[in-house]
This record gives C-alpha cells, sequence and structure tokens, in this order.
C-alpha cells in the first residue's frame, strides 16, 4: 500500500514574499557597488594643526595684547621664550596617492607672533617650507649629514679596528 506524499510547491506560499526579499536584497548590494564617487577616491590630503583663516588674522593687529592674541587665535602649537615672546602656530598639509601609502608633506606654514616688552604684538610673521628647513619641534632635532651608528655598529668597528675596545668604565686600565 502506497501512502500519499503531499508535495510542497516552492512558488507559493511563504517561499515565494522570500525570495523576492532575497532578490532585492542582492540588487540593492550590487548596486551600491556602484557608487565610486567619495568610495575610490585615489588620494586624500590631510591637514592637521592650526589652518590661517584671514578673517581671524585681522582680529589681531600690531598693537594686540596677549590675551587678546590668546582669545583670537586660541592657544599656539608652541612657545618661545628668548629676548622676546613668540607664539607659533604650525599647520601642515600632506598628500598621499593612496590609503595604503605613506603620506609626503607638501606644505608647512608657521605663524609666528612676536611680542614686544610691553607683551603686545610687535610682528607677525608667516613662514613655509621655502623659508628653512624642516625641523622636528618634538624632538628639538635637525637631521645631519652625519653617519649615526647603533651600540652593536659601534662595538663590530671597535673590534675590526684592532686591539681590544676601551672600557667604559676605566677599570684594568
Amino acid at each position: 500500500m502506497e501512502l500519499p506524499v503531499p508535495s510542497q510547491n516552492l512558488t507559493s506560499g511563504v517561499a515565494r514574499p522570500a525570495r523576492a526579499l532575497a532578490a532585492a536584497a542582492g540588487i540593492t548590494l550590487l548596486l551600491a557597488g556602484c557608487n565610486t564617487a567619495d568610495t575610490l577616491k585615489a588620494s586624500e590630503t590631510l591637514s592637521h594643526g592650526f589652518v590661517i583663516d584671514q578673517e581671524t588674522l585681522d582680529l589681531v593687529p600690531v598693537g594686540s595684547s596677549r590675551e587678546q592674541v590668546l582669545l583670537s587665535l586660541g592657544t599656539p602649537s608652541t612657545t618661545a621664550t628668548f629676548d622676546t615672546e613668540a607664539f607659533y602656530y604650525i599647520s601642515q598639509t600632506r598628500k598621499r596617492a593612496a590609503a595604503f601609502m605613506n603620506p609626503r608633506v607638501v606644505d608647512q606654514r608657521v605663524l609666528a607672533v612676536y611680542f614686544g616688552e610691553d607683551g603686545r604684538v610687535a610682528n607677525i610673521a608667516h613662514y613655509g617650507m621655502q623659508d628653512g628647513k624642516l625641523f622636528d619641534f618634538v624632538s628639538r632635532t635637525t637631521p645631519t649629514a652625519g653617519r649615526e651608528t647603533s651600540f652593536l655598529g659601534g662595538m663590530i668597528s671597535g673590534l675590526a679596528g684592532g686591539g681590544t675596545p676601551p672600557n667604559p668604565f676605566g677599570a684594568g686600565q
């Protein structure tokens, strides 16, 4: 005796809306990949630091007080106190051709506000990359053309020169 097996029609009932929803989601995902306006930009520009705005700079004419400079321009990137005090506002623009590449500096600007003996603005100067070498303000070093050797390199060059290397503690001399 044969038992009747109920057959399921996959094109009707609950399966039909699920298929339509899956097809709509697939088409939406495919079309979302066509938006290349912002997602596939080849280059990227990065700006860091104080961006010089002429309107803000006009608020600080020569003769302004130190407090007016701080209120208008904000806290400086760095300050210097030598014979006269100066505030430095530093900005840097870097570009990279792709997101995985290292950025290279294309523009660097320094706005220097110099104060006189009375604590008022004596001079305002703008400096850029053409005015000097790039200077590392964090470590306060300028790259040199000399040769730097590591501890291990110094030991090897000392042994290669012949004789025993000198004892740094002075014992045994």
